[in-house]
């Protein structure tokens, strides 16, 4: 019994952090060829947004199915892809609402096997690098699945800075930070029971 409980909140524990560690680095990847070719222009670093990360994440999902949509067949056109008809989910999902993110800009592409020098270039030599060279971007999300990836860039502005709602406003309320912290609570438990 004293095993299968152990076990029990291992589980819990180790569920709340999986969440939290699914990247399997080329996403940083990214990012550090993303701050390298903006050095190489001068222009300030940009620093992981944890909200604009989730907005990332809920893009590609919807992404992670569809075939490269281009002619060539090496990757896709940057910009040419489909409209966001889930937004508004995405941003309840994340507990974001609308007037945060209106200065942020959106970058999905599709490379067969996301080779990471295929991906930098994808936005370093597309028409997205118009918005990798402004300075009024400071912060990222990046998110891949399947083959595509997507990258949201934020300002530091209250329109564009992928700030969560503040509670009372007009997303749902989730129980998921709150479900972190109980199960971060069951396992200390565990812990000193043990």
């Amino acid at each position: 019994m004293d095993s299968r409980f152990s076990l029990l909140c291992f589980l819990l524990l180790a569920s709340s952090f999986l969440h939290c560690a699914r990247s399997d680095g080329s996403d940083s990847q990214l990012l550090k060829g993303i701050n390298s070719y903006r050095a190489s222009l001068k222009v300030p670093a940009l620093y992981e947004n944890k909200n604009a990360a989730c907005f990332a994440e809920q893009l590609a999902q919807q992404f992670k199915d569809q075939a490269c949509t281009n002619t060539t067949g090496s990757n896709t056109v940057p910009g040419t892809e489909q409209q966001f008809p889930d937004f508004p989910k995405f941003l309840e999902h994340c507990h974001l609402n609308a007037s945060v993110t209106g200065d942020g800009q959106v970058m999905p592409a599709c490379v067969p096997g996301l080779v990471p020098a295929v991906v930098l270039t994808n936005y370093t030599k597309s028409q997205y690098n118009q918005y990798l060279n402004d300075t009024k971007y400071s912060g990222v999300g990046i998110a891949n699945e399947g083959d595509w990836v997507v990258v949201v860039l934020s300002t530091s502005t209250g329109s564009g800075d992928y700030s969560p709602a503040p509670p009372g406003s007009n997303w749902a309320s989730s129980v998921h930070p709150f479900g972190q912290m109980v199960l971060l609570l069951v396992g200390f438990v565990c812990l000193l029971i043990k």
